[in-house]
């Protein structure tokens, strides 16, 4: 098994975590940012964050108060 990584791409400020370097058959769209990658036994093999900076600022600060 592989161990995870996470990769930021800054220009398109997406953050990528690979658990696998599986195959990827499918994904699911938790909701309009964030993306679960799926392998073919349907177990988590990725998750694909759009718009990363400010999900991470209001996940560290979820009252919104900054």
């Amino acid at each position: 098994m592989n161990s995870p990584r996470i990769r930021y791409f800054e220009q398109e400020d997406v953050l990528h975590l690979v658990i696998t370097d599986e195959l990827e058959t499918r994904s699911v769209e938790l909701n309009p940012n964030i993306t679960v990658e799926l392998n073919d036994k349907n177990e988590m093999i990725g998750v694909e964050i759009l718009n990363a900076s400010s999900f991470l600022r209001d996940a560290d600060d979820p009252s919104g108060a900054r």
